[in-house]
């Protein structure tokens, strides 16, 4: 149930079926996000079906695709895990991935909505690889890794 209102969220989003390789593009509404976008401590990886944050030694998920409106914005909703790295507690929140793409940069925030923490904004460049620090970041989606 939980999933399927998620989807049902997701599907009144512009949304957009890219492959994950896909380029970014920058002019004009509906920008597609699929493909690697990395920064300074912080990853995104998106593909059809999933979307994977890594901020710090914190990481998320979301159910794809995703679209950008007229302006470049977006919004997906997730779970997110605050305590995923040294030990994972296996606590997750409920989470909205919210951001802009401007070109082939993109500000990320994400917002638990339960206990109202924010986590960025954070800068991510299309194609350019995370750079994690200490922590280390998944090369696949959460979901993607289970089939």
């Amino acid at each position: 149930m939980w999933r399927r209102q998620n989807l049902r969220a997701l599907l009144l989003l512009a949304l957009v079926a890219a492959g994950a390789c896909s380029a970014a593009t920058s002019t004009g509404a509906n920008l597609q996000i699929a493909g690697t976008w990395g920064g300074d401590n912080a990853g995104l990886i998106v593909n059809l079906d999933d979307i994977h944050v890594h901020i710090g030694c914190t990481l998320g998920d979301a159910t794809g695709p995703v679209r950008t409106d007229a302006n470049g914005r977006f919004e997906a909703i997730g779970t997110y895990n605050v305590d995923a790295y040294p030990v994972d507690r296996g606590i997750l929140h409920p989470a909205k991935f919210s951001g802009e793409i401007n070109g082939q940069a993109m500000t990320l925030t994400v917002t638990l909505t339960d206990i109202t923490r924010v986590l960025g904004p954070v800068t991510l460049i299309y194609g350019k690889e995370p750079k994690m620090g200490p922590c280390p970041i998944c090369r696949v989606p959460k979901s993607r890794s289970r089939r």
